[in-house]
């Protein structure tokens, strides 16, 4: 039995999803279990006993902890009580660059704690520290339906924009099955983009132009209300600007055996949402 942790999010879903497409006996772990479909337990990260009700009879585990600075406290708890009751794999869902990462403020930092709480217990684990999501463009649909510009933050930083699908597929890899222990994946797309091009390509999926207009990163910052996002956002975006995240690695197709999804292909699944 796999444990899915963060089954409603993102790559959650589609692991979720990708297993019981293979038949793979699973269950979700989410504070309201009725939102989801399938086989689900009630857990909560700061919920030490809810936490031990969900590893019951489970022999792998997806980590799938949320943004905020309690992701290295909630990697712990899990990772804790996981050992204890006997869990034999551990894939965890970290971030790029978190490795060399010991800042408490930002992404990669608040994940480091938790790839050594991991790496240190003595399960059999797997990190998989993806790139930015192809889905982050989402937040530019109203926009883009509107007609409006997109904003930038990150100048001409480029990224290796990667498709959340293909994260959770290595991820559902690295669950079921073997060779993969020790290994550290950092997961990108194929080519690295700036946000003028993130824009041309969702452009032509929807057949008109889509425009950019640059935005300070202060400005940008100010209008978002939460403080810990909001410094984890700055950081981020001033590196990217800095062209610290233009990184492209053969991971995909290392794990799965083909190559990574473009953006381009993402926006092409995707052109409803914009109005395509």
């Amino acid at each position: 039995m796999i444990l899915i942790t963060g089954a409603t999010g993102t790559i959650g879903s589609e692991v979720t999803r990708l297993l019981a497409e293979q038949g793979v006996p699973a269950k979700a772990m989410t504070r309201d279990p009725g939102r989801v479909a399938g086989p689900a337990v009630r857990g909560d990260f700061g919920d030490v006993r809810s936490l031990e009700a969900a590893v019951e009879g489970v022999s792998a585990a997806l980590l799938l902890t949320a943004f905020g600075p309690e992701i290295a406290a909630h990697d712990r708890a899990f990772v804790d009580v996981a050992a204890r009751a006997g869990v034999k794999r551990i894939v965890k869902i970290s971030a790029i660059g978190a490795g060399d990462n010991e800042d408490p403020e930002d992404v990669g930092g608040m994940h480091a704690a938790g790839e050594r709480a991991l790496t240190g217990s003595g399960i059999e684990w797997t990190i998989v520290r993806p790139s930015m999501f192809a889905t982050n463009a989402l937040g530019w649909a109203e926009m883009v339906k509107a007609g409006q510009p997109i904003p930038n933050v990150t100048g001409d930083g480029r990224q290796g924009i990667v498709d959340p699908r293909d994260i959770a597929a290595v991820a559902v890899a690295a669950l079921t099955g073997p060779g993969h222990h020790g290994r550290v994946y950092e997961v990108t797309g194929p080519d690295l983009l700036t946000t003028h091009d993130q824009a041309e390509l969702i452009g032509r999926a929807i057949g008109r132009r889509v425009e950019t207009v640059d935005v300070p990163i202060e400005q940008a910052v100010a209008q978002i209300p939460d403080p810990a996002y909001a410094k984890a956002a700055a950081k981020g975006w001033a590196f990217v600007a800095a062209g610290g995240n233009a990184v492209v690695t053969t991971a995909v197709q290392d794990v799965l055996g083909r190559p990574a999804s473009s953006f381009a292909s993402w926006a092409g699944d995707n052109k409803a949402a914009f109005g395509g």
